[in-house]
């Protein structure tokens, strides 16, 4: 601990206003103006207001304590709480609510929560969070540093994140353009027309094949074992035909064996390339019946109208130009990915440095 500082109690610290609180049920509030506050922060408005002046709200239950939840935030105002939100007063002559924020939100407090089934963090455990506590000056110095370095992380943060959005959206947009915009040569037909439809082999289950073999089998999860003979060479388009998985498409990379509640699409030599279909089928909707548990019907899958190049080769130069800006993209969200994570970690670190009165 850094000469200076002490660590005191959080019930030292402050005025714990929780008998002040009065929850409402959702039947029985009146619209109005005034936010009403629960665990996590707003739920509604309301026409009353229970408080009037700043506060510090730290969740009950209902929340999450681990570290970097934002258990703890700041309202001010006229507001109503109910019972799911501790209210506290911080003693401002020694404690900040910045500083008591920040503490509560690096800290990892669920060693202070209790229940299974309902897990709470009830008022007497709140008051034995132990907090640093520094100089009042020394606190406004490092939540000033504080303020300044996580505004500055929120904008690199918000640009990465934009960044990572407009990466997918370009390409959406150009795989847009490829099948609404089709160019000379494309022709209109079904997918009757093109492929052989099958059902996947409603004969195996997954007990069938859960020791293993040479290929794989696909069902309506995806690919999620192996089979000791093939019914499909690579590259053949198959669809997830019934329940929540419903219209989803899978391409495998291996000669495979597809089993319930798949159909497969085997393109008809000299119609289609298998990959294309994939890309295609991917990008539009396919006709479903059903509500509670939806499925794809055969026969609407054969009538299921799509318009593709005439020519082969076109439809692989297609592939592969969405292939190159498909690995771009992804190379590109990786990148973002990364640089969202190191902000993050570097809020951490900024936090601990905080609070180990090294900043």
């Amino acid at each position: 601990m850094k000469k200076g500082w002490e660590i005191k109690a959080l019930g030292e610290l402050c005025d714990v206003l929780d008998s002040k609180r009065k929850p409402i049920t959702k039947r029985d509030r009146k619209a109005g103006d005034y936010p009403y506050y629960g665990a996590t922060g707003v739920l509604d408005h309301v026409a009353g207001y229970l408080f009037d002046e700043p506060l510090v709200l730290v969740g009950e239950d209902g929340a999450k304590w681990a570290s970097g939840e934002n258990t703890a935030f700041a309202v001010e105002g006229k507001i109503w709480v109910n019972n799911h939100a501790h209210v506290l007063r911080p003693h401002r002559n020694t404690l900040l609510d910045n500083w008591l924020i920040y503490h509560l939100n690096h800290t990892d407090l669920t060693d202070f929560v209790s229940g299974l089934t309902v897990p709470k963090l009830n008022q007497g455990s709140l008051r034995e969070i132990p907090i640093p506590v520094p100089p009042l000056a020394e606190q406004q110095r490092i939540v000033g540093l504080l303020n300044e370095a996580f505004e500055g992380l929120a904008t690199a943060k918000a640009n990465a994140e934009k960044n990572l959005q407009n990466a997918r959206a370009l390409f959406e947009s150009h795989l847009q353009a490829v099948f609404t915009q089709r160019g000379e040569g494309w022709v209109e037909t079904t997918l009757g027309d093109i492929c052989v439809v099958d059902w996947g082999n409603t004969d195996l289950t997954k007990s069938s094949y859960v020791d293993g073999g040479k290929y794989l089998a696909v069902s309506a999860a995806g690919c999620d074992g192996r089979i000791g003979h093939k019914e499909h060479a690579k590259h053949t388009p198959v669809l997830s035909a019934i329940g929540a998985q419903c219209g989803r498409m899978f391409l495998p990379e291996e000669d495979f064996t597809a089993i319930k509640n798949t159909i497969t699409l085997t393109p008809r030599v000299g119609t289609c390339a298998g990959k294309f279909l994939y890309r295609l089928l991917t990008h539009v909707e396919l006709p479903k019946r059903g509500a509670a548990q939806p499925f794809i019907a055969k026969g609407d899958i054969l009538k299921f109208q799509i318009v593709v190049p005439e020519d082969s080769e076109a439809q692989l130069r297609i592939v592969d130009s969405l292939d190159e800006l498909e690995e771009e993209t992804q190379r590109l969200a990786r990148l973002y990915e990364r640089k969202l994570a190191a902000l993050e970690e570097l809020k951490k670190s900024l936090l601990h440095q905080a609070f180990s009165g090294d900043l």
